[in-house]
């Protein structure tokens, strides 16, 4: 077992499996050629990539943020040249890959017009959706091209850099601030009937 936890890799692959397991354990398999099983496979994808979106987020803004001031000088290249490119990859791909999900999701669940037009009926979930659109514009145009700024990786000068800074976070918590009525509106088209 330990040679399983010691790799992220492996890690994920034995998840894939006791997943699987389930699956054929509870006759989940037979149901496999339902167009029902296939939008429910997305949406489940879809959680996921949201889950390390909205989570990334949150670590962000309700750890990495506020921690950096305590953190000595000697210390902040680890986080600004390890651990935050990193996270930030994970970041914007798993904000595109909730997005391009969600989309399907819609799609194969036959409500995706009605949602982006947020029409009645699917009010709810077209407001989430937009907020959504809006927090992943933010990632890929304004977040990530002002950390590679913020971080070194796009050299430029310190009144630059500190106002990339800024203007990263001040857009990350914007994007914090829309995950509350996003998430609200999401689960509440399909559980509070909204």
């Amino acid at each position: 077992m330990g040679a399983i936890l010691q790799s992220l890799g492996r890690t994920l692959l034995a998840g894939l499996v006791v997943l699987i397991i389930i699956i054929v354990a509870f006759g989940g398999a037979e149901k496999m050629g339902d167009h029902s099983w296939w939008t429910f496979l997305m949406r489940w994808m879809h959680v996921m990539a949201g889950v390390m979106w909205i989570g990334l987020l949150w670590y962000f803004n309700f750890v990495q943020i506020p921690s950096m001031p305590k953190i000595p000088d000697d210390q902040k290249p680890a986080i600004g040249k390890v651990i935050a490119p990193t996270a930030l990859f994970w970041f914007r791909w798993a904000a595109l890959a909730t997005v391009i999900t969600g989309l399907l999701v819609a799609g194969m669940s036959g409500y995706l017009s009605q949602a982006l037009m947020v029409q009645k009926g699917h009010h709810a979930i077209g407001i989430g959706m937009w907020l959504a659109l809006i927090m992943a514009f933010n990632v890929w145009f304004i977040i990530w091209p002002n950390q590679k700024k913020a971080l070194g990786i796009v050299t430029v000068s310190a009144e630059e850099k500190a106002a990339a800074a800024r203007t990263a976070m001040l857009t990350s918590r914007i994007n914090t601030m829309l995950s509350i009525p996003m998430l609200f509106c999401m689960v509440a088209q399909q559980n509070a009937g909204l």
